[in-house]
């Protein structure tokens, strides 16, 4: 071999890192100008191995991609109140080595009272990581149509979530529906209920308030063309529907038998231990809603993560609004209505009344709320 082809031969060097055999062009007996790889492996299995651990690596990293988009679609979903996703999560591993959402029935339900901060409360809870809430209002349990559609029915109403998450969703009508709490014993006899509650004075008010918001709305726009012109009746006062002409309370009036709430809560324990109820006090949710939803993380077995940075005071709305990481938020205009001016001898009335029966209430929950009874 010639002394040129012999120092073209010297002047490569084989890569330390790589099993491939380099050649210099003049041991081709061609151009000496350049080096060219012969394609051969040395080692073939542990090449093998190094590729399988990259494709493996690739295909976790677009695994990871493609389901924290889908995270984030059903994160944005739910905050234009739907619930559901476009596509189930596709199972691609073993559910043990790579957990998928999928649909789970409620491990908490949020049962209850009517006009006490439900909504909100839910808001709040959802603030936290690990807890995934059904959008609307399910109806699965007090209404017959709903509940014979079946369990299945039921959980495909509630929002994807993964292992170790907690899914939570409220239907205020529970409370008093008398057949619901053996129908959730029968679903899940371990679950977690939260039951808000507030000042029942208060509580009528506000209920009084939204069905007279409800019936405005409701009513049509103006008479039929071919109708005569008549004088609208006003709706009636809270004064005149809660308390008879001759000054006795009207118990049958809905608004203030709701706020009975020892004549409900005996029938859910009669079917849950006390301690699988948790009592929010939806007063306090409203002055200070960090220590009410520490109260709930506890009793949830949640980590403690929702603090005084997810809120902020709302000056026009004169209530709290929430913030994450993304966004601040309050709830909508339908929520925190502006209550009537109620004469103060109906409240002190209507407090007086509601004095024996928040006794009985405290009896039951074994704790006083401090409710004024005058």
């Amino acid at each position: 071999m010639s002394p040129t082809k012999t120092e073209a031969r010297r002047g490569c060097v084989r890569p330390p890192h790589f099993d491939i055999l380099w050649l210099p062009r003049a041991a081709l007996e061609t151009d000496p100008s350049d080096c060219v790889v012969v394609v051969g492996v040395s080692r073939p299995r542990a090449t093998l191995a190094v590729l399988a651990v990259l494709l493996l690596s690739l295909f976790l990293a677009c695994h990871l991609i493609y389901d924290s988009a889908l995270s984030g679609l059903r994160r944005g979903g739910q905050s234009h109140h739907s619930h559901q996703l476009p596509h189930r999560p596709v199972l691609v591993l073993p559910r043990r080595l790579y957990p998928t959402a999928a649909r789970r029935l409620p491990q908490a339900i949020i049962m209850g009272v009517r006009k006490c901060g439900t909504r909100a409360l839910l808001e709040m809870l959802y603030l936290h990581p690990m807890v995934q809430k059904a959008s609307g209002e399910v109806h699965f349990f007090d209404r017959d149509e709903n509940y014979n559609k079946g369990l299945e029915w039921y959980r495909m109403q509630m929002p994807h979530s993964y292992p170790g998450q907690i899914t939570i969703e409220k239907s205020p009508s529970y409370f008093v529906t008398p057949e619901v709490p053996e129908r959730i014993r029968a679903m899940n006899s371990s679950i977690k209920l939260l039951l808000i509650v507030r000042e029942p004075v208060t509580r009528a008010i506000s209920d009084y308030t939204q069905l007279r918001a409800n019936a405005v709305a409701a009513s049509p726009s103006g008479p039929p063309l071919a109708a005569p012109v008549a004088a609208a009746q006003p709706p009636k006062s809270f004064e005149q529907l809660a308390v008879f002409p001759n000054g006795t309370i009207n118990e049958a009036y809905r608004p203030l038998a709701i706020s009975v709430y020892h004549n409900y809560l005996h029938r859910w324990l009669e079917a849950f231990p006390r301690e699988q109820i948790l009592i929010v006090n939806g007063d306090l949710l409203i002055e200070d809603p960090v220590s009410q939803v520490q109260k709930i993380e506890t009793f949830l077995g949640l980590e403690p993560r929702i603090g005084t940075h997810n809120f902020y005071f709302n000056e026009t709305k004169g209530f709290y609004c929430l913030r994450n990481e993304t966004s601040d938020r309050c709830l909508r205009e339908t929520k925190g209505r502006k209550h009537p001016r109620v004469d103060a001898n109906v409240i002190s009335k209507l407090r007086r009344y509601f004095g024996e029966h928040n006794q009985k209430f405290y009896e039951l929950i074994g704790e006083e709320m401090g409710w004024p009874e005058e």
